[in-house]
């Protein structure tokens, strides 16, 4: 039985047998990959009264311990999330196999024909917190994308995690695939996330899912390179032209369907004409919903609502709370968002198109909408089956980052006996 005590010798073990399985991982068959994932979503399915048994005991500690409503929103499972979960790994089964294809090939008058070709990155390490989905996700995302994982899931979702990481082991196992290929931290202490970030032997690339101080820790002390995966410090612009019904429905959708996800509006910004035309109603509109809208100026006549702290701009609640404000015209709403935003998710309201081309083209986030619901930035939705999570950076994946982004390349390069001369 491994010593749990020592984790520096702990660590350094999941990651050694990690980076043997990436080299098994990386030339397994597409078939192969495929029967696991689809082994993993039957046994997900099957182990379904054992799964929910596991999540509820962690739901029970995590309220013991004060947890925000939001974050035992994010934690807990139930049949119709069990359900979702299922049918991602299927999903992500079905997409194309990522590994082998051609990017791009070309001849040279040299007589070389070069391939750029997708490799897998090698060994990945996932750090998250509270959502046990991205146990499934991102072990299903690596496996189908030809990478190892170590997963370092929160202290909140112990036994969830452990349950859905079965699931995943018995798809390899069914598959005649390595276990190791996707791996789960067994011990919460904090020294199992300093011993992967500092892994450069063994581990390739760090993805952190978590809130803000998790974040922080990870790109101070990492050694390994990372996906960024900052605050979604969401925005929506309704702008002087945007159709007030749909705006309001828009709103309350990226506000409220589920205010603990990445994706969640955290700001909206309204135009004075829109404001001037269609008065406070998406303020009451929210209001009405529950939230509490933290705000300055006029809206503060608004019943109901209270003031804004300069804290609450550029914020991440998580939570039935927003931040409103209003802005006199595109640049200004523009202005703010690079001021307060984290370069995640940001969307404009609007039936102008000369203003919805002109937010698309300046806002730097990652995802940038026009008259969508930021709630559906979203890997599964844009269609990769899953993610691992929504990079925020500019190097190698921006945006949310499934199977295809966890890959690099390599270039292949042919002839008939070239030479320079």
């Amino acid at each position: 039985m491994k010593d749990m005590t020592d984790i520096s010798a702990l660590m350094a073990d999941i990651g050694t047998r990690a980076r043997a399985a990436a080299t098994a991982l990386a030339t397994a068959s597409a078939e192969r990959k495929h029967a696991a994932l689809i082994g993993a979503a039957e046994a997900v399915s099957t182990s379904r009264d054992a799964i929910l048994i596991a999540n509820a005991e962690d739901v029970v500690d995590a309220e013991a311990r004060g947890l925000s409503p939001a974050m035992i929103d994010r934690l807990t499972l139930n049949d119709a999330r069990l359900d979702a979960i299922a049918d991602s790994l299927r999903a992500i089964a079905e997409l194309p196999d990522p590994v082998g294809e051609t990017i791009e090939d070309w001849d040279r008058p040299s007589g070389l024909h070069i391939a750029r070709v997708r490799t897998p990155l090698g060994v990945i390490g996932v750090i998250y917190e509270s959502r046990p989905n991205v146990t499934a996700d991102a072990g299903a995302l690596c496996l189908k994308s030809g990478n190892a994982v170590i997963l370092r899931g929160g202290s909140e979702s112990t036994r969830s995690n452990a349950a859905l990481h079965a699931c995943l082991a018995a798809g390899l196992r069914q598959a005649g695939l390595p276990e190791d290929a996707v791996q789960l931290v067994p011990v919460t202490d904090r020294a199992a996330v300093g011993a992967m970030l500092t892994d450069t032997a063994n581990i390739d690339v760090i993805v952190p899912r978590g809130g803000k101080s998790l974040v922080a820790r990870v790109q101070r002390d990492a050694r390994v390179p990372v996906f960024a995966h900052l605050e979604g410090i969401v925005h929506i612009y309704a702008g002087a032209t945007a159709d007030p019904d749909m705006a309001r429905r828009v709103v309350l959708d990226a506000k409220t369907r589920r205010t603990g996800i990445c994706g969640a509006m955290e700001c909206l910004l309204i135009d004075w004409r829109f404001y001037t035309a269609h008065g406070p109603t998406l303020v009451e509109a929210l209001l009405a919903a529950g939230v509490e809208v933290r705000t300055e100026g006029p809206l503060l006549d608004v019943a109901g609502t209270v003031p804004a702290t300069d804290d609450d701009w550029g914020r991440e609640f998580l939570d039935m709370i927003c931040a409103v404000r209003l802005v006199d015209g595109l640049d200004e709403a523009i202005d703010h968002i690079a001021r307060f935003g984290s370069n995640h998710t940001d969307a404009i309201l609007t039936s102008d198109p000369v203003a919805a081309a002109t937010f698309l083209n300046r806002v730097d986030s990652a995802i940038v909408m026009h008259n969508a619901s930021t709630q559906f930035a979203d890997g599964g939705e844009f269609g990769m089956g899953a993610e691992i999570g929504i990079a925020t950076g500019k190097l190698h994946a921006r945006g949310p980052v499934g199977a295809r982004q966890l890959t690099s390349f390599k270039y292949v390069v042919t002839a008939d006996g070239a030479i320079r001369g």
